[in-house]
């Protein structure tokens, strides 16, 4: 059986991987789903002084206490750059990388730097408009691709909480060592029209050494395609 850590996205929690982790546990597996500071039930410390550092060292820090290794890595989103950068420290504890619909960062990048175009804009103003310049407020679940099901709208809407700006500002700082994890997968959100993250799969299907695959739909995946997401997930596993 296989160990799994899945890292959650912007103004998430780890609530958004409850029907994956249900699947992969009810398969054996063992699952790990942090919330990252200053989100969901750990909203109550959120601060301006968070950022992405923080957020890898939540990672990197469950990867030391738990003693995990040999373990399937998934980043959902702006946690592609929280995975990125956890796989730097300690790439040789991970056994694949998995990006579901994510960024995939260069050294010296932001998450703002790769956002698809107009998105850095809009979120700047929102935080200088609605949180004091250094939160965003959570954005509609229809910002990110069509969802037909209202009520996993309303679910979404009501769940996900602000989010620290200088997370999404903080350029990360590389080595590459990340690269030398053996398995990578990205998983793209078809339907997600316009992303940032179909151009990082195009790059990614030329690149030696990663799968890139896709599901058809919009960029929660794990909510609307949880039986395919933990199945895609087991194999990056075998």
């Amino acid at each position: 059986m296989a160990n799994f850590v899945l890292v959650h996205g912007m103004t998430c929690g780890s609530w958004c991987w409850n029907p994956v982790a249900q699947r992969l546990r009810a398969a054996g597996h063992t699952v790990f789903s942090p919330t990252l500071s200053g989100l969901a039930e750990r909203s109550h410390l959120l601060g301006p002084h968070i950022n992405l550092d923080t957020h890898i060292q939540d990672v990197v820090g469950l990867m030391q206490w738990e003693d995990l290794a040999d373990f399937v890595l998934c980043g959902h989103s702006y946690g592609g750059m929280v995975i990125t950068g956890a796989a730097d420290r300690a790439p040789e504890r991970i056994k694949a990388l998995v990006y579901l619909d994510a960024f995939l960062p260069e050294n010296g990048q932001c998450s703002l730097d790769i956002a698809k175009p107009g998105r850095a804009e809009q979120i700047r103003k929102l935080a200088s408009e609605k949180g004091d310049g250094w939160r965003l407020p959570p954005l509609p679940a229809t910002a990110y691709g069509p969802i037909a099901d209202k009520g996993l709208i309303a679910y979404i809407e009501g769940k996900c909480t602000p989010m620290p700006l200088a997370a999404l500002e903080q350029p990360i700082r590389l080595h590459g060592a990340w690269r030398s994890v053996a398995r990578k997968l990205y998983i793209l959100a078809e339907g997600y029209e316009g992303s940032a993250f179909q151009d990082t799969a195009r790059r990614l299907r030329a690149e030696k050494g990663w799968t890139v695959t896709g599901l058809p739909g919009s960029h929660f995946l794990g909510l609307l395609f949880p039986e395919e997401t933990a199945r895609l997930l087991i194999e990056a596993a075998a």
